[in-house]
This record gives C-alpha cells, structure tokens and sequence, in this order.
C-alpha cells in the first residue's frame, strides 16, 4: 500500500479542497420529523415543570380516551431525571399525557405494578435491514432486548447498488428484488412492513465498491465526483449521514483527503460521519485524531462505533482515548461514540492478515493461500509485526482466544462455537494451518478475547457513550451462532453495569440508550417519556431485565424482561409475547 493509507497525526486536505465547502449548508428538504420543534419544546418544558399532563394539541380539559393508558409506573423519561411515578396515556402513535391519569378512559389499560416505563432503546450500530424481509422472525433478537430504532450501515450499506454489486439479489415468494438508490429500497421495506424503526447512513464502503471496485486504487477528479453525487443522492433518499469501516478492504484504502471530499456533502444535509475507526488498538489515538480531522474538515459532527483498546499492551490507552473525545468536544467539536458491553469483539477470520495482501482484490488473494513457502511468510509476519491492527497479537498470540461463530457452507459446521485451536482438532491439523484453511475458505467470523471490563466501566463514565449491538437483527431458527451481543446487548447493560458492578444508574443507563443517541440521529422527536413524542415505550422491572445468551453454544438466547413493547403506539411484544405488528417505520432525515 501507499503512504495516503496511514494514519495522520494532523492529514492535510488543501489537495481537495475544491470539493470541501466553508461550511456545512443546510437544504430545507421534506421529512418525516419536519415540525416535531414544538412537540420537542412541549416535552423539554414538560420535563423542567413537572407539568406533563396534558399534551399541547387540545385544551387542558381535553378527556378523549386514550388508546392504551398504562398506570402505576415508575418513568424514567430518558433525559436522566430521577425516576418518578406516574401514569402514561398513548393515543395513535404518540404520547398524549403522562401524570396522574387514572380514572381517565381508554381503549386498553395495562397496569404496571410499579414496574419500569422507558422510551425505546435506540441502536447506535445494528448493521443490516434486509433480513427483517429475507428473514423476518431475526427482528426479535432486537426487539426482545427493548430496542424500537437502530441504525444501519458501517461502511457497507444496501444503497448505493449497481449491476456489478447487485449480481445476487434477494428473493422473496419468488419475486426477484432490485433497486440502485435508497428510495427504491425504501419503498420495498415499506410494502412488506416491518417491525422496528431503522436508519440508514451510506456506506462509502459501498460507495467506493461501485465507482472503484474493490482494488486499491485512488480515484480520478471524475471518480470522485461520482462518488460524491452517490452521497448525495443517499442524503437527498433520507440518509443520516455517511460511515465506513476503516481497517477493512477495501475501505482502508481511502486517504483522509477522499474521506472529507465525501463526508463534506452529508454536512450540506446536517449528516454526521460515523465510523469504525482504521485503527482500534495501539494506533487508537491517531484513528481519533483522523476521524476529528475529517469532521473537521468536512464540517460534520463525528460518532465513533465500538469505542475500544483491543490488545492487553493497549488496554490502558481507553482512558487516553475518552480524554481525547473529551478535549475535543470541550474545544466545541461535536464527537460522540458507542461501546458494546462486551469484552469479546467480533471479526473475520480474513482480517487476522495485514489488509494489504487483499490489495488486489479478496479472490485473488485468497487462491494463492495454498502455497506453504507463502503460509510461512504470512504466520512470520503475524508473530512479529506489531505495525498494524494485529488481531492476533491481540489475544495474546494464542488461538485458544479466536472463538469461531460462523462459517461459510464450505466449511465443517463442527468447527462453529469452537476455539481455532479446537477447531484444529476436528479438522485433524495443526492451529496455524486450521487458520489458513479456514481464511481460505471465507465467510468466517470469530470472537477474539481482546479487550478487559475496566475499559468498559470508563467508558461508561464517559456521558457522551451510548450502545450499540454491533449485529444485525439473528433468527436463531436459520443461523449456526452469532456473538452474544445480538441477542442481549442492551438488557446486559442493564443487568451487568447498573444492577452487579453499579458503574451508573438506570436512569444514566437508559439516557444512554434512548435521548443521547436518538439526538445523535436526529430523531429529535423520539427518546424522551414525554407528550407530543412518539410511542416507542419499553415496559420492564429493572430487577428482571437480563440478557441470557453466552459465548458458545448459548449465545443465541432471546433476552428476558421486557413485558411490553411499543413501537409507534402499537404493542410488539404484549405481556411478554411477541405480536404479529407491524408499525415500524424508515426513519428518514
């Protein structure tokens, strides 16, 4: 690889400067949460006074019947007050009141026992949407943890697409299912319903395997331009903003400077630039100072995914890494990131080799992995190079840490939910080559051991941390094993850091996982216990909420504790039973 691809301790974009504008400029443009400003005052104030009674689209006296008025809560509102008691009505796909309401008529009457009343969770990165229509029955390893919204994309994402991406593409009932911009697969989602909100960023990811492919190549003056009016079409679709996936190919082979010419045009729409940073480990504070220069340079506001210091010698750099976020944010930089509470990250297998052997594409490389003289070279370069993001340095150089999770059809399924070095045995080979055999053979995903619990804890004390899954929406009907985060991410927050270690409160904990993050999307009306804000309300006792599934064989078990779940209004989860409902929306910018 060339010099563009690493890290820059303070890059400079004068070479594209044409194509970065002064300023971020703002395009009225229709929206689904267009005129939410006066609900959103409503609520604030609402929260300042007490008052929340009513809500401001009729007279005080206002006694129409409420769709579903549940009593006797304990409302943690989501802006981190402390908990209070008291009742909330729900009419259509809003919250019409909270207060004291009994006595007050509604269509359905669901009473809390004292239990817990919360918004909805929001996902800060819950990878794809296409399975909740390939695969319906997968949403409820999201919703089962109380999540209502999650957003998808990390560098890949499901539009842009072209003739050259698409070459495979989905089919339901025997309808073959194409589309190139974000509006065409909008309006597929939307015909078959689905269960839970999703926002979508574009993925330069995608963006460059369209115009570029997946070499590593830089793009023209022409290139770039194409690339640029993808995003634009993206924003103009409904997009939040633009993200990538930095130590992945072909993503790694951006430079700083095309990052900012792209990122550049979400700022004309108020985007944000979320990344998966190109380094996460020993280089963690440079890959900050790269993502705070392209904000920067871009004229957009930074989200960081799965904030961490993977790599025992790096553990301590996580708390240089949040003093960091924290000088730059204090300097009046908007930079936010998410954690997943877990200290097993989740990976291919694929990624174990330096990125610059997949210069010429992953195929290529791949056919040549049989030679030995060349597994030999490669198994030097993993033991002693330390110049890279090395995930087995990593684990301690020991592959009894690589958890293998899934697998390709053309590998032996008995390998799944073992280490490599069990892995190796069943296979009836040495670890190294078991490895080799299994790159090759692609599709493999591991759960290496790589971070510690202490980082996780200052990363809670971080108020600028939210959640995030990390996994797309897993049935465990038609998967082999998944990382335990798709399944209990959020209730483990929950159960682990505010019930066992006692790192914050609940309601620091649900702040975390409801305003912090809805704001962070822009969903301004959502987030927030409150009148005039949208129905997406979590029922549960935070004595009970836990999540279940473990690294292994247990790690697809549904979460337990959420005994009603409402997304827009309408109940997805009814006393601890899932509906058939349908009232998700695709929430557009």
């Amino acid at each position: 690889m060339q010099n563009r691809h690493r890290i820059p301790v303070r890059p400079q974009v004068s070479a594209l400067r044409d194509h970065v504008p002064a300023g971020p400029r703002r395009v009225r443009r229709s929206s689904p949460i267009r005129g939410i400003a006066a609900p959103l005052l409503g609520a604030f104030l609402c929260i300042a006074s007490g008052a929340c009674m009513q809500t401001g689209d009729g007279p005080p006296t206002d006694d129409a019947p409420f769709d579903v008025l549940i009593t006797n809560a304990r409302v943690v509102d989501g802006a981190g007050n402390a908990w209070f008691r008291a009742d909330v009505g729900v009419r259509g796909d809003r919250i019409a009141a909270v207060g004291r309401l009994s006595g007050r008529a509604a269509t359905r009457i669901i009473d809390a026992a004292d239990r817990v009343v919360t918004p909805g969770f929001v996902d800060m990165m819950g990878q794809a949407s296409l399975v909740l229509i390939t695969d319906p029955p997968s949403a409820e390893s999201k919703l089962r943890q109380g999540i209502t919204t999650y957003l998808s994309g990390e560098g890949g994402s499901p539009a842009p697409q072209s003739a050259q991406t698409q070459q495979n593409p989905p089919v339901i009932d025997g309808d073959t299912l194409r589309w190139r911009r974000y509006s065409e697969y909008f309006a597929i989602l939307e015909s078959y319903g689905i269960p839970i909100n999703v926002v979508h960023d574009v993925g330069l990811t995608q963006v460059r395997r369209v115009v570029l492919g997946v070499e590593d190549v830089a793009p023209t003056p022409e290139q770039l331009e194409e690339m640029r009016e993808l995003v634009r079409e993206g924003m103009e679709d409904g997009a939040v903003g633009v993200s990538t996936s930095l130590i992945y190919p072909p993503a790694i082979y951006a430079s700083t400077e095309e990052l900012v010419a792209l990122a550049s045009v979400a700022g004309e729409y108020g985007g944000v630039y979320f990344t998966h940073m190109r380094n996460e480990s020993h280089a963690v504070l440079e890959a900050i100072r790269e993502a705070t220069t392209i904000g920067e340079g871009a004229g957009v506001p930074v989200h960081i995914y799965h904030l961490k210091a993977a790599g025992q010698r790096n553990w301590p750099l996580m708390d240089e890494a949040l003093a960091l976020i924290d000088s730059v944010r204090t300097a009046g930089m908007d930079v936010t990131a998410d954690i997943y509470p877990y200290i097993r990250n989740g990976i291919g297998l694929g990624s174990f080799l330096h990125p610059r052997h997949y210069a010429r594409g992953t195929r290529a490389f791949l056919e040549t992995l049989s030679d030995p003289e060349l597994r030999a070279q490669l198994r030097n370069e993993v033991e002693t190079d330390s110049e890279w993001e090395n995930w087995y340095q990593h684990v301690g150089m020991d592959w009894n840490n690589v958890l293998i999770v899934a697998a390709s059809d053309d590998v032996n399924p008995d390998v799944i939910n073992r280490s490599v070095a069990e892995a190796a045995e069943v296979l009836g080979t040495d670890p190294w080559n078991a490895f080799f055999d299994l790159v090759q053979a692609g599709g493999v995903s591991v759960n290496p051991l790589s971070m510690n619990e202490e980082q996780k804890w200052a990363a809670f004390r971080a108020p600028f941390v939210m959640i995030d899954t990390d996994a797309s929406p897993v049935n465990p009907a038609s998967t082999a094993s998944s990382h335990p985060r798709a399944f209990g991410a959020f209730p483990r927050v929950v159960a682990k850091y505010v019930r066992e270690d006692g790192v914050i409160t609940l309601e620091e904990a649900v702040r975390r996982m409801t305003s912090l993050a809805a704001h962070r999307l822009g969903l301004y009306d959502r987030g927030i216990v409150a009148p005039g804000m949208a129905a997406d309300l979590v029922v549960f006792d935070p004595a009970e909420l836990r999540d279940m599934a473990e690294f292994g064989s247990g790690a697809m078990r549904y979460a337990e504790g959420v005994d009603y779940l409402f997304v827009n209004g309408s109940l997805v989860i009814d006393d601890g039973e899932m509906t058939d409902a349908r009232p998700g929306r695709l929430l557009r910018r």
